[in-house]
């Protein structure tokens, strides 16, 4: 948020946020305040190279163009003092001078000359090769050229490159030469007079500037290089561009207002593969490590201070090496082993949970897109009053209406909800059918506790969080308005309720808090909605493929124009593409001549193997899949990108509880007797690449092994005090073999096997060690061999 902001009179707010100049994320904008609460959160990796992150203030215009207020301008190298708490920082003034982003290339070298006289004077070459990275100019790219100056305190030579058109990233390739010092012998009348000292005070200056034609041309950043550290060599490097000396120096910096910022900024030094085998090893055999609590994965959740900062990069790890499942599995059942009552299942945050909730939030993503997105859409663009709590009606409120109003989305949320099990991740239906027979397992008494262990993640933690923060999940660009966000509040909050295996019994009703939501759910028909939920939660933690249960009838779900690669299942006949009538249901994929006609070509669902993409240089051309069977694979060309995605999505949601799915296919074809992909001869042989099956297409999420990898030992060696303490409490209880005199030293720890703890313990810290010479290395290595200017 923001406060104090001028000018001195209610107007329209709204900020963003760059990286240098280049803007990457842009709030809502706040009507008709002084003090803006925006609220908001962004995050993102940063993709390059960058010197500022820049936060704008801007006041919002109808007819003319926004004016930018102010800014707070942090620097890279400052951000580690800021992150991770709240800051309030004064809004500086806008100064072009100040604002610069990218890189330029140069080539410096100091030549000695002999004249021909037989004297020595020196001669500077700068070759300036292109710059990266330059700002766009009123929303197009620039025209810009560079000025070289040779400066000193007596002199100042100036050269000019030819101006580039419309490109950020100029190719100049221009070599300019400068006299440096002149020979004894030279007596032609100068401007200037070089002495030979006078070299410590030369510098080399680059200025880039966008050429602005009829208009004032437009600084974009300049570099100095001193003259002095090109004796007797020459050198190239990228140099970041710099704002200019008197840029962004004002007086009247306090009256422009502040901004309230929470940066949480972390920089990876991520090393090569090999040198995190030993952790990554370690981390990965956890679930099979007895008990649990011996394991590296849980130790780090121990020794963390906040177990989001080890939840995080330890399900992205596991998640990308196939592992989380069984991890999950044994420390929710760690879990159940301390929980007394069925009906207060999996509600604490526990490491169990926490994995649960961080696994649906990065696999669940087009999940909820699909499901929840159009529902959320209309909430938030129809804006109709849902409020039926009597102390915040506002007047002209009919609360029967708000009622009715609030029935109606609460009826079409739900509906969608318990309509969506098909769309369900295969994680996460993996994970659901794990945890419900733990439950089962752990309470064989109670028929409801099956259901309520999966009801607890998916109504709970998952759509009602969803539901009340849309654009947390990005199913919102921004942070709904008060009014819808009390109605989303109010819907949230009946999910949850109606989700509850059970909560719509009198008794759950009588215990609400508040009365006008007892009221509100006297209206629900209690079998109905528990038949819904009940059956959802069925599906939803079912690892077979089953029919829609009362359903006679296949279900539709998909058909259209696409063209087809002939087969070739006969000698004869040319293998060209066809139009052809595809049809999708429930049990079978069929294309026909045309539609409404019999089918050509049938394949069962229960056959598929894998749906993937296929190479658009199998045949030269775009939006092709293959569907992979019993027989020969069949290629599929869709009209579009988007026809394709939809396809490719479809086909991998009916198949996902396939048994036989493939783990590799061909991303190409087998043409002239080989594969193009991996050239191999038989047809027969297994795919060259992992199939994206395992979750529907467009959830397939990019994970950096190794760089979770290095977060996890960076946690690891803040950390390093706790496994060292938690190595003598282990210590400690194989030594006395009983209750301690002392336990605070340990209580916090859960330590069921001290000896296998322990020799974790002394493989991690090893581990860590050894890891910690690497980085040594590494930066001795990086600072011995940056050059001046390098990046």
């Amino acid at each position: 948020d923001a406060k104090h902001l001028v000018p001195n009179k209610m107007r329209d707010f709204f900020c963003t946020i760059n990286l240098d100049q280049e803007e990457v994320f842009r709030t809502q904008v706040v009507e008709k305040s002084l003090s803006p609460y925006f609220g908001e959160e962004f995050y993102f990796e940063i993709p390059r190279t960058f010197q500022w992150l820049s936060f704008y203030i801007y006041d919002k215009s109808v007819l003319q163009k926004d004016l930018r207020i102010g800014k707070v301008s942090i620097k890279k190298e400052d951000l580690c003092k800021y992150t991770g708490k709240e800051n309030w920082f004064m809004l500086q003034p806008v100064d072009s001078n100040s604002e610069v982003q990218g890189k330029v290339h140069l080539e410096l070298k100091l030549n000695e000359l002999i004249t021909d006289n037989g004297s020595v004077c020196q001669q500077l070459v700068v070759h300036i090769k292109e710059c990266h990275g330059l700002p766009l100019i009123n929303g197009q790219n620039c025209d810009p050229y560079a000025t070289v100056s040779l400066v000193g305190p007596s002199r100042n030579d100036q050269k000019k490159t030819k101006v580039k058109k419309k490109t950020s990233n100029p190719q100049f390739n221009e070599t300019f030469y400068f006299e440096v010092t002149r020979s004894s012998s030279y007596t032609k009348k100068s401007q200037f007079q070089v002495e030979e000292e006078d070299i410590e005070k030369l510098e080399v200056r680059v200025d880039l500037w966008n050429n602005g034609n009829l208009v004032q041309d437009v600084f974009l950043g300049e570099i100095k290089v001193p003259v002095k550290v090109l004796r007797n060599d020459s050198f190239q490097a990228w140099y970041l561009l710099q704002p200019r000396e008197n840029g962004n120096k004002s007086s009247k910096t306090d009256d422009l207002g502040s901004l309230r910022l929470n940066i949480c900024y972390t920089e990876d030094c991520v090393l090569p593969s090999e040198y995190y085998t030993s952790l990554r090893n370690l981390l990965l055999k956890s679930s099979d490590v007895q008990p649990i609590s011996a394991s590296a994965a849980y130790i780090l959740s121990e020794v963390c201070r906040d177990k989001y900062d080890a939840v995080l990069p330890l399900v992205r790890l596991l998640l990308h090496h196939h592992k989380l499942v069984p991890f999950v599995a044994a420390v929710a059942e760690l879990d159940l082993k301390d929980t007394q009552e069925a009906n207060t299942i999996f509600r604490g945050n526990s490491l169990a949970t926490r994995c649960v909730d961080e696994m649906m939030k990065i696999v669940g993503k087009h999940y909820l897109k699909v499901t929840l997105k159009p529902v959320i859409d209309e909430i938030c663009e129809s804006s109709k009053p849902c409020e039926i709590d009597p102390i915040k009606l506002r007047e002209g409120d009919n609360v029967e209406t708000n009622m009715e109003n609030l029935r109606y989305y609460v009826d079409k949320v739900f509906r969608e909800i318990v309509r969506s099990s098909i769309s369900c991740p295969t994680l996460m239906c993996d994970v659901f059918y794990s945890l419900r027979h733990l439950a089962a397992k752990r309470f064989p008494n109670d028929p409801h506790v099956q259901y309520s262990a999966v009801s607890s993640f998916v109504f709970l933690r998952f759509f009602a969080v969803a539901v009340v923060s849309p654009h947390t999940f990005h199913l919102r660009p921004h942070h709904p308005d008060a009014q819808t966000s009390r109605t989303l509040t109010l819907i949230s909050k009946a999910i949850q309720t109606l989700g509850s295996w059970g909560s719509l019994t009198k008794s759950k009703l009588s215990s609400f808090k508040e009365t006008f939501m007892c009221e509100f759910f006297k209206t629900f028909q209690e079998e109905e909605f528990t038949e819904s939920v009940k059956k959802f939660l069925d599906d939803v933690s079912s690892t077979e493929s089953k029919e829609p249960s009362g359903v006679s009838e296949p279900v539709h779900l998909k058909e259209g124009e696409m063209y087809k690669r002939a087969q070739g299942r006969t000698r004869i006949g040319k293998k060209n593409f066809k139009k052809r009538w595809f049809c999708l249901t429930s049990r079978e994929f069929t294309y026909h001549k045309q539609q409404d006609k019999e089918p050509i070509f049938t394949i069962p669902i229960k056959n598929i193997l894998a749906v993937e993409k296929l190479d658009e240089s199998s045949f030269n051309k775009k939006n092709m899949f293959q569907v992979l069977h019993g027989e020969k694979p069949l290629y599929i060309q869709a009209n579009n990108c988007v026809e394709a995605s939809e396809w490719i999505e479809a086909l991998c949601r009916v198949t996902r509880c396939n048994q036989k799915r493939l783990s590799f296919y061909h991303p190409s074809a087998f043409l002239n007797g080989s594969w193009l992909c991996c050239k191999a001869t038989t047809e027969s042989t297994e795919g060259c690449a992992r199939c994206t099956a395992d979750v529907p297409a467009d959830t397939q999420i990019e994970i950096d092994g190794d760089r979770e990898t290095e977060r996890i030992y960076s946690l690891f060696t803040i950390n390093r005090s706790k496994l060292q303490k938690l190595e003598e409490a282990c210590g400690s209880i194989a030594v006395y073999q009983g209750p301690q005199k002392e336990p605070d030293d340990y209580s916090n720890f859960t330590i069921e096997d001290s000896v296998a703890t322990f020799q974790t313990l002394q493989q991690i810290i090893d581990t860590v060690e050894k890891l910690n010479e690497s980085h040594e290395k590494y930066q001795k290595k990086r600072s011995s061999s940056a050059e001046y200017g390098s990046e």
